[in-house]
């Protein structure tokens, strides 16, 4: 995902009212979050499904891999042949 750009994705929530389908085709065209304000102010992004769930992928993936090496520092470990009796896999 690209950085913002401010020029073209911030944008006025009374914008999306009036073309909704604009900010969305440009949130999925340039796989950039759009800011949506209200009195000058955020009060929600828009985004792409794909770019969500991409994101949402990546974080979940990220939170195992830290909660990994925080077992491995911890002490909590298993060795590859239980792990795959608990799996069954043996």
């Amino acid at each position: 995902m690209s950085g913002i750009k401010f020029s073209e994705d911030v944008v006025p929530l009374s914008d999306l009212k009036v073309n909704p389908g604009r900010v969305i085709s440009q949130a999925d065209k340039t796989h950039r979050p759009i800011l949506l304000t209200s009195r000058g102010r955020g009060v929600a992004v828009v985004q792409s499904l794909e770019d969500y769930e991409a994101g949402t992928e990546e974080r979940a993936f990220l939170r195992g891999v830290v909660q990994g090496l925080m077992d491995l520092e911890q002490g909590r470990e298993l060795d590859l042949d239980e792990v795959k009796k608990r799996l069954g896999l043996v």
